[in-house]
């Protein structure tokens, strides 16, 4: 046998005899059990080592508690985090509704008239009505218009440039007209106005 055959042969061996010397987890946990209801024979002289053995369980036990806790507290909030979440999206879906039923009401009223004896006038004048109504509740969730005006200065985060249109009432690149009204909620361009906006000499 050469020196490295018996050199892992011995290494082997030692190895055998480590995992024949090992505790399995099973094993482990009736020797924990047994300390913490003192119910081992302590040799003498080793009483501070399974004192210290004893109290470093109950540590580790009261940690494990407290981390199952703190597990189950956070899943807990997680539910009522999301709970909260969906209940505040259906509020909010509610209150937009309850304001916009009124419109819908006058939609109603207005099909119930009689064709035949409606002027041109009072039907504009009930669309006018409605359209009203309607930026009203639109004013109370804190929407409100933009509608810039001939020679108002082109705003790009609020504007949006349909095309150029060579004018001499507006200075260059200011908008000429308004095509259709944008709308911003706080700071947050909900739609943008759609504008013509006048071009220069140079340009054309």
């Amino acid at each position: 046998m050469t020196e490295q055959n018996k050199m892992d042969k011995d290494q082997q061996a030692v190895q055998e005899q480590e995992q024949s010397d090992s505790l399995s987890q099973e094993e482990i946990e009736q020797i924990q059990e047994a300390v913490r209801e003192d119910a081992v024979e302590v040799p003498s002289g080793a009483e501070g080592i399974v004192e210290a053995f004893r109290a470093t369980l109950a540590q580790r036990d009261d940690w494990h508690d407290r981390f199952v806790h703190l597990g189950a507290d956070y899943q807990n909030f997680q539910r009522r985090a999301a709970n909260n979440e969906r209940e505040a999206r259906t509020s909010a879906t509610v209150g937009v509704v309850q304001n916009v039923l009124p419109v819908l009401d006058h939609f109603d009223l207005a099909l119930e008239q009689d064709p035949d004896k409606a002027t041109a006038e009072q039907i504009i004048g009930g669309v006018s009505m409605i359209r009203d109504e309607l930026q009203r509740v639109l004013g109370t969730f804190g929407v409100s218009k933009i509608e810039p005006a001939p020679g108002d200065e082109f705003d790009p985060s609020q504007h949006e440039a349909m095309l150029q249109q060579p004018t001499d009432e507006v200075e260059p690149g200011r908008v000429v007209k308004t095509l259709g009204a944008g709308y911003i909620l706080g700071e947050r361009v909900i739609r943008p106005a759609k504008v013509i906006i006048a071009k220069g000499p140079e340009e054309e």
